[in-house]
């Protein structure tokens, strides 16, 4: 419902444009059995893009195993940094909307 009122008489490039932009990513890292770190990504619109996909490119870019759960990517290992880059980068996000969380231990 909320695309909906962002795209009334636009073209559908530009509404694909303003919900990318309007999408507030969240990222942190989730400490695992045996010492293992998992990057969780978290808040990208499932009806916008096709996480499965998603999730394979970003496995591919990082050189890491991963899968979906829940409508998270997680991806072994720390990646932070270069995942806010790849998805300012490549798929334009906004960077100020894309949010790093720290784990409560």
């Amino acid at each position: 419902m909320k695309s909906e009122n962002l795209c009334v008489g636009l073209p559908q490039e530009l509404c694909t444009q303003l919900e990318v932009e309007s999408q507030v990513i969240k990222i942190k890292l989730e400490h695992r059995k045996m010492g293992k770190i998992v990057t969780i990504v978290e808040g990208i619109d499932e009806k916008a893009f096709d996480l499965k996909k998603l999730a394979s490119y970003l496995k591919t870019k990082l050189a890491a195993g991963g899968t979906i759960k829940n409508g998270k990517i997680e991806i072994q290992g720390d990646h932070r940094s270069r995942l806010k880059r790849i998805l300012t980068e490549e798929f334009g996000f906004k960077p100020e909307n894309i949010i790093f969380i720290e784990e409560e231990r």
